[in-house]
Order: structure tokens, then C-alpha cells, then sequence
């Protein structure tokens, strides 16, 4: 599967088109049904699979659940168990009742990231330090857990503390995620040096804000920077040289305007309407 999945990834990192991000997972989840069934296309469940493990890399349950079906009953794939057993408790931690069921059949799952949910370029891998690439391994590993792309969750990081979990800004902001104190308190990080701690407060931020702002990219990661404050206040990304500048850096590694995201998780932006976004990358 590693030729076709990695054909729909490179596919999917270009830059998003008008149609909203739940229409895009709702097509992207039909043309998979289609080519696991043959449903108006001849039947081909390496595509098949291939699409759910890019939608899966975006925390889509469905899809997740789908394709630990297809690797627990050998369809398209090898069957591998604790392959399955990933995908089905990445799906069950968000509620998904028949993945929770499907659990009880497959045994404990793979220790290792699926390839589909990597998020990360293999040379910049190998060209990490053996510290770095722990690190790296954790973010791949939680973001989906959040309903995050794990690409967007590293670039992240990336940019916020170059991969430093002690690193500490000039505002106090701190850690791999670098949260201030006040974002750490509100999303229940007690130790912020902590690496497992601070990724997880960092990615509860992001889906958070992918929620207030539905999906809109630029807009949470401007959020991230700056607050989401000094988002609605401007109506868009603050004129601010160090949010913009990072925003346009994180978005030329992700290059998606559009993720994702649960609107469960908090109502949107009083202010998203009338919001702008400015494109500089």
C-alpha cells in the first residue's frame, strides 16, 4: 500500500479548495467506499485503503474504524491485528461503539505508527537526533488521539521550540508545545516540561481552536500564537510581524487551509464571519 498511500498524501498537501473540510471528508469517504465495493469503479481495496489511512490521518473515527476493519479481516491489506487494534482505539477514544466492540477480538496494538499517519518527511526523520526523534515519535503517535493531522501537530512544534521540551520563551511560554501558564492551567498540564504532558495540552489547544474557528487553518494557527482574542479582535491574523511570519511558515510545511475538526468541542467564533485571511504564503 505504501506506493498508493503515499500518491493520495502528496494529494491531499496541496492547498485546499473551496469546498468546506467536512464536504471534502464526506467525498473522500465515499470514493473510498466505492473502491472497497466497486460501487461505479472497478474495486480496488489498495485505494480503498489507501484513502481511509489519509482521512485517518486527519482523526476522522470513520475512517479509522474502516480501515482497522480492513486489516483485521485482511482486505486489501495483510490482515495484521494490532495494526487493526491502532486503528480501532484511535476510533473507540472518540466514542466510535462498533470500534470499541472490535477491540475485544485483536489484542493489544502496534507499538509502531501506521505509515499512512507518519506526517513527517523519512530524511528530516533520519537527519534528527535519536532525542529528537523520540520526540517526534510522540507527537505522531498522540495527534491523531486529538483529532489533529499529525503534520500540522509537528510542524507545530517544530517551529514553536524546535523540538526543545525545555525550552522557555521570553513570555514564559514553555516547553515542546510552548504553552504560557494560563494554557497549560486551562487544559490541565501540571508539569509543562513534561514531554507527554505538554504535547497533549499543546494538541487539546489545537483542537480546540480547530473547533472555535471550524477548520480554518491559517485562523488557529494565528490563534496559537497570538490567542484567540487577538484573532477576533482583528478579524483575522493580528498585524503582528512574529504571528504572521509564523503562520506563513507552519502553512508552507501543512499547506491546508482547511482541517478537520469536532464541532462538539466548543461552540465557533462569535467573530468567525467576519473574519479575513490574508494570504502570504
Amino acid at each position: 500500500m505504501r506506493n498508493c498511500v503515499a500518491t493520495i498524501l502528496a494529494a491531499l498537501s496541496l492547498p485546499a479548495s473551496a469546498m468546506d473540510s467536512a464536504a471534502q471528508l464526506a467525498a473522500m469517504r465515499a470514493e473510498a467506499r466505492a473502491y472497497e465495493h466497486g460501487e461505479g469503479v472497478p474495486r480496488d481495496m489498495e485505494r480503498a485503503a489507501g484513502l481511509y489511512c489519509a482521512i485517518a490521518a486527519s482523526g476522522d473515527a470513520d475512517a479509522q474504524y474502516s480501515l482497522g476493519w480492513m486489516y483485521a479481516n485482511g482486505r486489501g491489506v495483510a490482515r495484521d491485528d494490532p495494526t487493526a487494534a491502532f486503528f480501532f482505539r484511535l476510533a473507540a477514544k472518540q466514542g466510535h461503539a462498533q470500534a470499541q466492540s472490535m477491540l475485544r477480538y485483536v489484542g493489544e496494538p502496534a507499538k509502531h505508527m501506521p505509515e499512512c499517519l507518519d506526517g513527517i518527511d523519512p530524511q528530516a526523520y533520519a537527519a534528527a537526533s535519536p532525542a529528537q526523534r523520540k520526540l517526534i515519535d510522540l507527537v505522531r503517535r498522540l495527534a491523531p488521539e486529538y483529532g489533529v493531522n499529525p503534520r500540522l501537530a509537528l510542524a507545530v512544534a517544530r517551529t514553536e521550540s524546535g523540538l526543545n521540551p525545555l525550552a522557555v520563551s521570553p513570555k514564559n511560554a514553555q516547553g515542546l508545545m510552548q504553552l504560557i501558564p494560563e494554557t497549560a492551567e486551562r487544559f490541565n498540564v501540571r508539569k509543562p516540561f513534561d514531554p507527554e504532558q505538554n504535547v497533549r495540552g499543546g494538541l487539546a489547544y489545537l483542537r480546540w481552536l480547530l473547533a472555535y474557528y471550524e477548520g480554518n487553518v491559517p485562523l488557529t494557527l494565528a490563534a496559537y500564537n497570538a490567542g484567540e482574542g487577538a484573532v477576533d479582535r482583528f478579524k483575522g491574523i493580528p498585524p503582528f510581524a512574529e504571528t504572521r511570519d509564523y503562520v506563513t511558515r507552519i502553512m508552507m510545511t501543512f499547506k491546508r487551509d482547511a482541517h478537520p475538526f469536532n464541532a462538539a468541542v466548543t461552540s465557533p467564533s462569535p467573530e468567525l464571519a467576519r473574519c479575513v485571511v490574508k494570504k502570504t504564503w
